[in-house]
């Protein structure tokens, strides 16, 4: 007796020509075993499912990548497509090995309820990257900054379970997206990629301190990468000064703190730009009547600050010869 799987590779019953195509084997010269015709019928499955997805990919994927506009969805679709394409290939191959449509649907309707429990976790993430999707709070390529740990790189993928961020050390890192929506993210290159940078500077009380301020704006706008000025930059309502800018924060205990804050056009060199504008602000300084202030302290001491007595011994003496302490100013008699 056939099975189903080879049942079904031989197209079944052909009604319409009154052939029984299922009796195959008495068509060849060998016995063909039913286990091999299913096996071969899968192979047959799974290559056109590949095959389709593929074409349906190569068709669609610009038109897709046009619509939304958004590199984040146009994966999301496309990988749609694929599982769409070989989850039809799935359920054509339990068909294969004589599974009805009833029986699949209610197998996957109880695997469902009890994965939903085991794999909660799961769940949960899949449901915060459809929110991560719409939300947009960030998107691939965008450089980001996870403010928790410090660390910098750029948004490289996103899924429905997880956010991949390749970082500046050439590291990746994989966050589900259930634990990242709890993490605050700082994304560097949303709608306008130019960053405001800040970097104090305390001068000496005895400094000229207007010549000072105009001594690091110019150094800072003679950096590459910061922008000189121009048009205001606009953030939210408010718009601010695109040229550096320096002013004074406070008067603090060891000098006078300024503050420069200057606009960069790109962020994805932050560290070297802050070290370029230090450098410049440092040698512009030298030149001029201005001196950098640090942290120093001064003892003082006066009439009223008490007595320090300093006894010296002679080196080799041993305690039973040293002169006994005594209280008050009496000073031992000498030795006889």
């Amino acid at each position: 007796m056939q099975s189903a799987g080879s049942t079904w590779f031989f197209l079944q019953k052909t009604t319409d020509t009154g052939v029984d195509l299922s009796r195959a084997n008495e068509w060849l010269p060998f016995t063909v075993p039913d286990w091999s015709l299913d096996l071969l019928a899968v192979g047959v499955v799974v290559l056109v499912a590949w095959s389709v997805s593929r074409l349906l990919v190569r068709l669609f994927s610009r038109r897709i990548a046009r619509s939304f506009r958004r590199p984040s969805l146009t994966r999301l679709s496309i990988r749609g497509i694929r599982v769409g394409v070989f989850g039809f290939a799935l359920l054509t191959i339990l068909r294969i090995f004589g599974f009805s449509l009833g029986d699949i649907t209610l197998q996957v309707t109880v695997l469902t309820a009890v994965l939903g429990v085991i794999l909660a976790p799961i769940v949960s993430s899949v449901v915060s990257g459809v929110f991560l999707l719409a939300d947009q709070p960030y998107e691939i390529g965008d450089m980001v900054e996870l403010a928790d740990r410090d660390q910098r790189g750029f948004v490289e993928d996103i899924t429905l379970r997880y956010t991949k961020i390749f970082t500046l050390d050439n590291t990746f890192l994989v966050i589900p997206n259930g634990t990242i929506r709890e993490r605050d993210v700082i994304n560097y290159s949303a709608e306008d990629p130019r960053t405001r940078r800040s970097i104090p500077v305390v001068v000496t009380y005895e400094s000229d301190v207007s010549a000072a301020r105009d001594c690091i704006e110019g150094a800072a706008r003679r950096v590459d990468g910061v922008i000189e000025g121009g048009p205001n930059i606009r953030v939210g309502a408010a718009r601010y000064p695109a040229g550096p800018t320096c002013y004074i924060d406070e008067f603090g205990d060891h000098g006078v703190r300024l503050v420069l804050r200057y606009w960069i056009e790109e962020p994805y060199k932050l560290l070297a730009t802050r070290s370029r504008v230090q450098t410049a602000i440092r040698e512009a300084i030298a030149d001029i009547d201005v001196e950098i202030a640090y942290p120093h302290s001064h003892l003082l001491f006066d009439d009223t600050s008490g007595e320090l007595r300093v006894r010296q011994e002679a080196s080799g003496t041993s305690p039973a010869d040293r002169p006994a302490e005594t209280d008050g100013d009496a000073s031992p008699e000498p030795p006889s």
